[in-house]
């Protein structure tokens, strides 16, 4: 016994994972996923992909208490060499509000070396932000986590070139994402409401009752007003979904209850509050610019109050606990780890356990990870990779940490998936059809060869046929098979790269 229980250990510790803490319960998964093959899935679905040898690893610790660990992130140490990685960005470290005075300082400056400065910086933090972001979705042992981060951040898009978010996007990932993706979704929902990225993005910081004393107005003198924009993607595709049941009264209402929920761009004429960020966050409420009549909201009568943030507050838990933002949230989880037309029974489970929770995440995850239908066989090998999951996967498969990342940053932009880049507020799709066409499965295919010949950019790095092979399993095909079989052996790591079998999870 003695010896069995150091084997586990050893196999676990060789992969980079934590033995499990005695208070984290393990779920209770079909029999399916307690075999080689149901590690391999958890391992697709669950993670950025695996590692070589991480297959076993998992097996032997157990999926079900693999995966309840990894439900549990803090219990995880990071490894030193992210800690290290993350360490070197001086740029992810500074506030909302420091990279907003040094970018408006610098705004000022109209000469030539002042724009040239202003363009490094934006560089700089653009850079530190972007790697950091790579690296936590190649390193991290926290993959489920890193997995949620990546889901949520698109989920609730803001687009890197907007304005000033190309300074705030890093922080708003992590400081309004990533603490919270195991939470309560009510919580997450009123993180990405305060930030200064999502406000700027889909301008609430414009958002004034028409009249009010403090609202903004244009160079021509004339009055903002009310802005529906955040107003609307909050509803449609942030919690109740296009068929969600509101009327364009209830974007109206909405809109009201939102106006003075902004940016402190004047300090003296700004009341600062919020319990969630640090006293210099560039977030405020301006009571001068709310509209404090009654609304009706979704059937709800909200009273004008007179700190009329609180009526943001009530609309936020009004539409996290809503039965439609229930159903169309579990059919986005469902989409993304299960199926691109995932079975409604599970969609409707999923939501029953979200009204129950009042969206309490991890138990909405857990319905779905004990569902018969997330083991299908059906469902093993079918989610066609995203750019972003298809780039780190082959770096996992490969055990390639490049010393330099932003080679990738460019190839991530000739797939058509460049980190923070997609303008549109649904972000990117999560289905096969938006990203398998012949132009991007060439592009595919052309860092396949280059990572298998072991270049990323000009740097050379070392990957092998065996490691990559390690990662899939048994699902390689006859036909993959049979072409690296005749194939020279110095393209085999390419082949396995650039075949059917890896561009799906």
């Amino acid at each position: 016994m003695m010896l069995k229980t150091c084997l586990l250990l050893l196999s676990v510790t060789f992969c980079g994972l934590p033995a499990l803490a005695q208070d984290t319960a393990p779920l209770h998964l079909p029999a399916a996923a307690m075999t080689a093959e149901g590690a391999r899935h958890a391992l697709d679905r669950l993670t950025f992909g695996p590692r070589p040898q991480e297959i076993q690893a998992v097996q032997n610790i157990g999926v079900d208490r693999w995966l309840a660990l990894q439900l549990n992130p803090n219990a995880i140490p990071e490894p030193p060499a992210l800690t290290q990685a993350l360490a070197a960005l001086p740029n992810t470290k500074r506030s909302d509000a420091d990279l907003y005075r040094q970018e408006a300082q610098l705004r000022r400056d109209k000469s030539d070396d002042g724009k040239e400065e202003r363009k490094e910086f934006n560089r700089a933090v653009i850079q530190d932000v972007m790697t950091a972001h790579f690296d936590r979705a190649l390193m991290s042992d926290r993959q489920l986590q890193e997995l949620l981060t990546n889901f949520w951040f698109n989920h609730f898009n803001v687009f890197l070139n907007k304005g000033f978010d190309h300074i705030w996007v890093g922080n708003y990932e992590n400081e309004a994402i990533r603490p919270y993706v195991l939470g309560n979704f009510r919580t997450l929902l009123e993180a990405t409401a305060r930030h200064p990225a999502m406000l700027f993005y889909l301008d609430n910081w414009q958002n004034s009752a028409p009249g009010s004393p403090q609202g903004r107005h244009d160079a021509k003198g004339k009055e903002d007003g009310l802005n529906e924009n955040y107003a609307r993607e909050l509803m449609e595709l942030h919690t109740l979904g296009v068929d969600g049941g509101y009327t364009q009264k209830d974007v109206t209402e909405l809109a009201r209850i939102l106006t003075g929920w902004g940016l402190r761009t004047r300090p003296e004429r700004r009341s600062f509050f919020g319990d969630m960020r640090k006293p210099d966050f560039t977030f405020a409420y301006d009571p001068s610019r709310h509209d404090y009549g009654d609304k009706q909201f979704l059937g709800f009568t909200i009273k004008g109050e007179r700190e009329g943030w609180k009526e943001v507050e009530e609309a936020l838990s009004i539409l996290a606990t809503h039965p439609s933002t229930a159903r169309h949230l579990s059919f986005q989880l469902a989409q993304y780890f299960v199926a691109d037309q995932p079975p409604q029974a599970l969609v409707d489970r999923m939501a029953q356990t979200w009204m129950k929770t009042r969206g309490d995440m991890p138990s909405v995850l857990r319905t779905m990870f004990e569902s018969p239908e997330f083991w299908a066989p059906e469902a093993t090998g079918k989610k066609y990779k995203t750019p972003f999951e298809y780039v780190v996967s082959a770096l996992r498969a490969g055990n390639v940490t490049p010393a330099d990342p932003q080679p990738l940053f460019g190839q991530l932009r000739q797939l058509g998936q460049p980190i923070y880049g997609i303008e549109t507020p649904d972000g990117y799709k999560q289905v096969e059809s938006a990203w398998l066409n012949p132009d991007s499965m060439a592009r595919r295919l052309s860092f396949a060869t280059a990572l298998g010949a072991g270049r990323i950019g000009k740097d050379t790095v070392s990957i092998d046929e065996a490691s990559v092979r390690s990662t899939l399993g048994t699902a390689l095909s006859p036909q993959t098979e049979k072409a690296l079989a005749s194939a020279d052996p110095r393209l085999r790591t390419a082949l396995l790269l650039g075949s059917p079998d890896f561009m799906y999870r």
